[in-house]
């Protein structure tokens, strides 16, 4: 099984990268949703304090790579040739998705602050951030797990700062190449 994952900041793009895998018939595994799913299990609402609690939570009790564990099954069961991974925040997951599937490969996502804080207003995501404090806020967070130093392990790296169908043919091309669609 080949295993894709994409790593990035908030609202660099990770989820049109998931979008457009769907489109291609590439199953896909959001690891936020394991944190979603927690979070209603557990009576609160998903919002970005709720999640990031839960998040910081299973990190301190389970380790770096908790979320990357708890995910692993769930890839598992889909018995795909290749699934994307949406949603890796640290070195330490990315370790664990590599140590676990050998033909691991990592996708980064790059967008500016400015980019990421201006596609935010249409998301309308409940665990958006609203202001610029609490987009930093939430970037020092992912930053605090591990967030650059996975970046700097990606295989491919797409820089998300043009136009929606820019990123889409690029991202497109690069998942077909990478699923062996061409």
């Amino acid at each position: 099984m080949k295993v894709i994952g994409i790593v990035g900041m908030p609202a660099s793009g990770k989820g049109e990268v998931s979008r457009i895998a769907r489109d291609l018939g590439i199953p896909v595994v959001v690891m936020g949703d394991a944190i979603r799913m927690r979070a209603a299990r557990i009576g609160l609402s998903a919002t970005d304090a709720n999640l990031g609690a839960i998040s910081r939570e299973l990190r301190s009790d389970l380790g770096m790579d908790a979320i990357a564990r708890i995910t692993i099954p769930l890839i598992e069961t889909t018995a795909a040739p290749v699934v994307l991974v949406d949603g890796i925040r640290g070195d330490h997951e990315v370790a664990a998705f590599r140590e676990r599937f050998p033909d691991f490969l990592l996708i980064g996502i790059v967008s500016s602050f400015e980019t990421r804080y201006a596609r935010l207003a249409g998301r309308g995501r409940s665990d958006d951030s609203l202001t610029a404090e609490d987009l930093r806020a939430r970037d020092e967070r992912e930053l605090g797990w591990g967030l650059l130093q996975a970046l700097a392990q990606a295989d491919h790296t797409i820089v998300n700062e043009g136009t929606l169908e820019e990123f889409a043919r690029e991202t497109r091309d690069l998942l077909k190449r990478l699923g062996g669609m061409e």
